[in-house]
């Protein structure tokens, strides 16, 4: 049982990870050259900026979109943590 909203800390961990899963959800860890997930929640402001770096061909998917869409995850788990 929650004794009140999650920390800042917990905020940022679990966009963190969030994005980090969805990235590694769509390519191999082998495949991801670099990968860099910055968070900050400051005055109740989520900033989630995922940089990619991983294969474009076209049997695997865009790294841009999944970027994109990592950073998206991020955010709906946070929603989620303040949603319980």
């Amino acid at each position: 049982m929650s004794t009140g909203e999650p920390t800042d800390e917990e905020v940022v961990q679990t966009a963190s990870d969030a994005a980090e899963g969805y990235v590694f959800s769509q390519y191999k860890q082998s495949a991801v050259r670099d990968l860099d997930v910055t968070v900050t929640f400051e005055d109740g402001v989520l900033e989630v900026d995922v940089y990619l770096n991983a294969p474009g061909g076209p049997d695997d998917p865009d790294p841009e979109r999944v970027a994109d869409d990592a950073a998206l995850v991020a955010r709906d788990a946070v929603d989620e943590l303040f949603g319980e």
